[in-house]
């Protein structure tokens, strides 16, 4: 037991902080991530013993992580709105060290995240929340976390065909809503020329 425990810990850890960062632009929210994330590690501890060594560990988590999530906003879309008196909307989270992520993440920031930072700015993170659920899905697996069209097909469980077109609506989506925020914010002109 304590061989196969480290050893999932081993495969398994190096890409929680990514599968969290998935778990955010898919849930939106900071609790439902964690959540989320959680959900993913869990399930793939569980069935631990399906999973073939020698295989990609990374995409193996991303199809957990990405059924977990379809499963959950299925199961959402059934069930009628409901309102937690606990906690106030809008409140702003505080980060008091206990959330998931913070307990987990390293200090030093890694030179791809560095990166991934400097291109994944709040205004096109905010872009590809906006979009609908489909093609949101295609386009962070595909275009943000870099996988291949098979195996955002095999993540979702869709044809890879249909991942093409989700992925093309949603890149030209993508494409309108930042046109939009950069006319706003004065960075072209409506003829798209540079102000």
């Amino acid at each position: 037991m304590i061989l196969r425990r480290e050893r999932f810990q081993k495969e398994a850890f190096p890409f929680m902080e990514e599968i969290y960062a998935s778990a955010l632009r898919m849930a939106r929210q900071k609790e439902n991530a964690e959540d989320l994330a959680s959900e993913v590690y869990a399930r793939a501890w569980k069935s631990y013993d399906q999973f073939e060594p020698g295989t990609h560990m990374r995409a193996w988590l991303y199809k957990i992580l990405t059924n977990t999530f379809i499963n959950h906003y299925r199961q959402k879309q059934r069930q009628p709105g409901w309102v937690s008196l606990d906690k106030p909307e809008g409140d702003p989270d505080t980060s008091d060290g206990s959330s998931l992520y913070d307990r987990l993440a390293d200090a030093s920031p890694r030179p791809d995240e560095l990166l991934a930072n400097r291109f994944l700015d709040r205004d096109l993170r905010r872009a590809i929340d906006s979009l609908p659920e489909e093609f949101r899905m295609a386009v962070v697996l595909c275009d943000v976390q870099s996988f291949s069209y098979q195996e955002a097909a095999d993540m979702m469980e869709i044809p890879i065909g249909t991942v093409r077109s989700r992925l093309f609506r949603g890149r030209r989506l993508l494409q309108k809503i930042l046109w939009e925020q950069a006319v706003t914010a004065g960075v072209v002109n409506a003829a798209g020329r540079p102000s």
